[in-house]
C-alpha cells in the first residue's frame, strides 16, 4: 500500500446504501482519495443506468468487473449477505497481490473464513469487518470492528481516513461473531415491533399498546421508535432476512437452536416482500405504515 493513507485508491465491491455512504464520507474527509466501484447491477440493462448515475454523482469511477478492483489498495466488499461468497469468488479471479480486502458483509464466521480462503489464495490480504450500526447519519464514521492477521495495521490506516474502527482480534471470524450475535437482538426487535404493531393496528389497540410499552420501557420513545423500526424492515427486509439466515447459521454452529433468528428471518423476508415504499407512505407515520402493510397482506403480496 502507499505510505500516505490520504492518497490511496479505494474500491467498492457493491455500491448500495452502505457503499454509497462510506464513499461519500471518505471523499468528504479525504479530498485526494481516488475511489472506484463495481456493482452487479451494472450488468443488467434495467438497473445499469441508475447505478452508473449513482457512482458518477459521487465522483466514483465505475468498473465493469469485480476483478478490475485488483488495482486498488483497499477494497470494501459491501454486498448482500447471500452474495458475499459469490462476490469474494469473483474478486479472487484476479491477482490480488498487495490488495487488502475488507469483507463488511453480514455473514456467519464460517462464511467469512471461506471467503478469506478465496481472497488469500489469490494473493490478497483478507480482513473480517463488521459494521456495527446504521450507516446514516455517520457515514464512514460508523463504528466498525476488524479482525484478521493484519487487523491492527489496517485499523490504523482506516482511522487515518477518519473511520471509526476497533480491532476485535487477529483471527477471521471474531468481528463477525459479535455482529451476528448482536443482530439476534437488533433485527429481532424490529421483527417483533412489526408483528406487534400490525396486530395492534388490526385490533384497534395501538395507542394503548404504545402507552403500555412506554410505561414498561420508559427509556424508549415507542411512538417514534416503532415507525422507524417498521420503516427499516419495509425498506431493508429482504437484505435483513439474508443477514438473519447467516445469524441462524452462526447460532447453529455454536450448537444452539436458532429459533428466534429463524423466525426473525421469516418476518423480515415477508415484510420486504410486500414491495412497499416507506418514504412514499410516510416513514414516521405509524398508522399509515401499518395500514399499508395490512392492505398489502390482504392483497396477498406476501
Amino acid at each position: 500500500m502507499p505510505g500516505d493513507a490520504k492518497t490511496q485508491t479505494i474500491g467498492f465491491l457493491g455500491f448500495g446504501e452502505a457503499g454509497l455512504a462510506f464513499a461519500r464520507g471518505l471523499m468528504g474527509d479525504n479530498p485526494g482519495l481516488s475511489i472506484c466501484a463495481y456493482d452487479i447491477k451494472t450488468d443488467h440493462p434495467a438497473t445499469r443506468p441508475a447505478m452508473l448515475d449513482r457512482m458518477a454523482a459521487q465522483g466514483v469511477r465505475a468498473h465493469e468487473r469485480a476483478g478490475d478492483l485488483a488495482g486498488c489498495d483497499l477494497v470494501f466488499s459491501l454486498v448482500t449477505a447471500d452474495q458475499a461468497g459469490a462476490a469474494a469468488g469473483a474478486l479472487a479471479l484476479a491477482d490480488l497481490a498487495g490488495v487488502s480486502v475488507l469483507d463488511c458483509n453480514s455473514c456467519a464466521p464460517e462464511t467469512k473464513r471461506a471467503n478469506a480462503a478465496l481472497i488469500n489464495a489469490a494473493g490478497g490480504t483478507y480482513l473480517d469487518m463488521a459494521v456495527m450500526a446504521p450507516v446514516h447519519p455517520r457515514l464512514h464514521r460508523t463504528p466498525c470492528l476488524l479482525s484478521g492477521a493484519n487487523a491492527t495495521a489496517l485499523a490504523a490506516r482506516l482511522n487515518g481516513l477518519s473511520m471509526a474502527t476497533q480491532v476485535a482480534g487477529d483471527a477471521v471470524g471474531l468481528a463477525s461473531t459479535r455482529k451476528m450475535v448482536r443482530s439476534i437482538m437488533v433485527k429481532g426487535i424490529e421483527a417483533l415491533t412489526v408483528e406487534c404493531m400490525l396486530a395492534a393496528r388490526k385490533a384497534g389497540v395501538e395507542e394503548a399498546v404504545l402507552a403500555s410499552l412506554a410505561d414498561t420501557f420508559p427509556g424508549i420513545n415507542w411512538a417514534e421508535r416503532a415507525p422507524y423500526m417498521i420503516e427499516r424492515a419495509i425498506t431493508h427486509g429482504t437484505r435483513r432476512a439474508a443477514e438473519m439466515d447467516e445469524v441462524a447459521k452462526t447460532v447453529r454452529d455454536l450448537g444452539l437452536a436458532a429459533t428466534m433468528a429463524e423466525a426473525t428471518a421469516t418476518r423480515q423476508r415477508d415484510t420486504g416482500a410486500l414491495g412497499l415504499n416507506a418514504d412514499a407512505i410516510g416513514a414516521g407515520d405509524l398508522a399509515a405504515l401499518t395500514d399499508a402493510m395490512l392492505a398489502a397482506i390482504k392483497a396477498g403480496k406476501a
